[in-house]
């Protein structure tokens, strides 16, 4: 079957928040002390893992987490409970590297990230990134002058559905106009963007790694299911 349309995750498949050691300068665990290579790693992860719940929260953190991604005030406020129990007691501190994660410009895209768009796009292919997310990353595409080869932005904070729902993936098609089985999609998460696959889509699993390493991981993917 003929791919017409590519969904694309964001986070960990087009674009990547990179650790950058000036966000953590300063910045202390609960005794004053400065955080190790290995927690402030450990931290980073704790920031951008899509689905896995990295600490233990009470009743009201844990709505807020498995909602956090339909509201930005949920977000905010899990997280802020993310960075606390991570070690980081200073609430200027937690709000300031909180900042760092909902801030498109703070967000790197992949090497190949550019070049798959125009491709795609120059094809005649219809391109939609399907994100569960509570802010807008719209401005991390225009600031590279990538968002002309998007057709559709279809996030979860402003749908009301998150993946891997049905609704989130229909409400993507739909608005592509192209049928599920005419349709790939390339994410990071088998759980969450493998479930386009219930609709009839093909999926395609990429790896999250660090910009510098995977450098054409989009590329490979996409020629695998004979796209480009």
């Amino acid at each position: 079957m003929t791919i017409e349309a590519v969904l694309f995750d964001f986070s960990g498949t087009l674009f990547r928040l990179e650790h950058d050691p000036s966000w953590l300068a300063g910045i202390t665990d609960h005794r004053g002390d400065p955080l190790d290579i290995e927690a402030q790693a450990e931290l980073m992860r704790r920031m951008t893992a899509p689905v896995t719940l990295t600490v233990d929260l009470d009743d009201e953190h844990l709505h807020a987490w498995h909602h956090r991604d339909l509201d930005p005030d949920l977000h905010r406020k899990v997280y802020l409970e993310v960075l606390r129990q991570s070690g980081i007691s200073r609430v200027e501190q937690a709000k300031a590297l909180y900042d760092k994660l909902v801030d498109p410009a703070e967000w790197t895209p992949y090497p190949d990230t550019g070049e798959v768009l125009r491709k795609l796009s120059a094809s005649g292919i219809r391109v939609g990134v399907l994100s569960n997310i509570a802010f807008d990353i719209r401005p991390a595409f225009s600031a590279r002058g990538l968002d002309t080869y998007v057709d559709e932005f279809v996030l979860s904070y402003e749908i009301g559905a998150i993946k891997p729902r049905p609704e989130a993936f229909r409400t993507a098609l739909d608005r592509l106009g192209v049928a599920p089985e005419r349709t790939l999609m390339v994410g990071d998460s088998a759980e969450a963007d493998g479930g386009a696959t219930q609709l009839g889509c093909a999926f395609a699993l990429v790896d999250p790694l660090p910009t510098a390493t995977r450098t054409d991981g989009l590329l490979t993917a996409l020629r695998e299911h004979s796209v480009l």
